[in-house]
């Protein structure tokens, strides 16, 4: 099981910090991905950190201003994000996935993923 937390309501400008808890597994055996999706559009791959390389990836739009983490310890993984947009308004979830291809593979590639969290709303708002 996967569990977001860290969600709000945040000024543009401002950050949130989501986190990607699991139970049952551990995180690190797989890649773990962030996808969001706004209302009345389309899914959309954000980021995800490699198990094999342990480097993060992330979509155009949230480079520089996104950064996924993992802590093993906690069976944790993060999602820092800096200077939000409106634009960056949606329900954001985690998701894990067995890894066989490293780098950006696993960015845009939902169906890649085994396990997914219910979702947690990210609204960016004056």
């Amino acid at each position: 099981q996967l569990v977001e937390s860290g969600g709000g309501l945040v000024q543009p400008g401002g950050s949130l910090r989501l986190s990607c808890d699991a139970s049952g597994f551990a995180l690190d055996w797989y890649a773990i991905g962030w996808f969001r999706q706004a209302e009345g559009k389309a899914r959309e791959g954000v980021s995800c950190i490699s198990k094999i390389d342990g480097n993060g990836y992330y979509t155009d739009s949230v480079k520089g201003r996104f950064t996924v983490s993992r802590d093993n310890a906690k069976n944790t993984v993060y999602l820092q994000m800096n200077n939000l947009k409106p634009e960056d308004t949606a329900v954001y979830y985690c998701a894990a996935g067995t890894e066989y291809y490293s780098g950006s593979y696993y960015v845009q590639r939902p169906y890649e993923y085994n396990y997914w969290g219910q979702g947690t709303q990210v609204t960016v708002s004056a």
